[in-house]
């Protein structure tokens, strides 16, 4: 168990003060953040390359088109928009793709930081960052643990932070462990970790998942539920924060909760070296955890659930 995360208590919905909230990339967590805050009663803009799959008027939220690496065009959009809190949800983020395309990964990442960064003006900025900034020799890593990339996509949102937190005033990065929640099952590619694992296990069929690689997974649901509470929280905040789950586990014992919360089949997961998956250039210790959120004001009251409630909270979605 994690003890150094934000404490398990169950809190109301934080109000979020002011009405408008701009959002850059309407992925998986783009999309669970503007959720949160559409439910209350916040006016979100998405804006992303190409049109989420899901569109976001179905929440309460509006979508518009915008290549965040085009200075020109964002700043057209925040002239108009006048946010008055940013969310950076921005990709590239898929890191394999990052490892085999390192120069266009930390440019596009680069770009937006910084277009951002000046014009965030007074808004309350927040950055979702990774836990790949870190190599992944630590059995856990806090905000004074000192960055040590472990591939091409942690050194792209390690330099995006640097420029973040050089040129906004009111900035802040948040680096997140692996985020998982529900995906339908003709998304197409699914996102995370869960989803994946999930379809698959009632389907039938096995799941290879490694036995040496370890992370401390969050809630969609919990990370949006923490980024409410910072853009609402008083400043001043710390430029660098942790949200990791309480639970520190291997890909494969997760894969085993999912399984036991979905009755699936037995002897379907099948542990792996990590050096023989698709996790092979991710830290062998994607773990996170806070010394700072849990006594935040703004945080100290959000509940951040463990690996078999997230199961438990998830499973009816994805049995058929």
């Amino acid at each position: 168990m994690n003890p150094t995360n934000p404490k398990n208590l169950m809190s109301p919905m934080s109000p979020v003060t002011g009405d408008r909230t701009l959002i850059v990339g309407s992925g998986f967590v783009g999309t669970g953040v503007a959720r949160r805050l559409a439910r209350a009663g916040d006016a979100v803009t998405l804006v992303s390359r190409s049109r989420p799959d899901r569109p976001p008027e179905e929440f309460g939220a509006r979508w518009c088109a915008l290549d965040a690496t085009d200075g020109e065009a964002c700043g057209r959009l925040v002239a108009r928009l006048r946010p008055e809190r940013i969310v950076l949800v921005h990709g590239p983020s898929d890191v394999t793709w990052c490892e085999e395309h390192p120069e266009e990964a930390g440019a596009a990442h680069a770009a937006v930081a910084a277009n951002f960064a000046s014009l965030s003006g007074t808004s309350r900025l927040v950055m979702i960052s990774t836990d790949n900034v870190f190599d992944g020799h630590a059995r856990h890593n806090t905000e004074h643990t000192p960055a040590s990339p472990a591939n091409a996509y942690g050194r792209a949102k390690l330099h995006a932070e640097q420029l973040l937190l050089d040129r906004a005033a009111r900035a802040v990065c948040l680096r997140v462990s692996l985020v998982y929640g529900h995906e339908p099952a003709d998304a197409g590619k699914w996102l995370n970790f869960f989803a994946a694992c999930a379809h698959r296990l009632t389907a039938g069929e096995h799941v290879e998942a490694p036995d040496d690689h370890w992370t401390t997974p969050v809630h969609v649901d919990d990370v949006a539920e923490v980024v409410a509470a910072l853009l609402a929280g008083a400043d001043p905040l710390p430029p660098v924060l942790h949200l990791g789950g309480p639970d520190r586990v291997t890909r494969a014992e997760w894969a085993t909760v999912i399984a036991g919360a979905l009755d699936a089949r037995p002897g379907l997961v099948l542990p792996v070296p990590k050096a023989r998956s698709r996790y092979a250039s991710r830290p062998d210790n994607a773990c996170l955890v806070s010394e700072l959120l849990p006594d935040l004001p703004a945080t100290r009251a959000v509940s951040v659930r463990g690996v078999r409630d997230g199961a438990r909270d998830l499973a009816a979605a994805f049995r058929r």
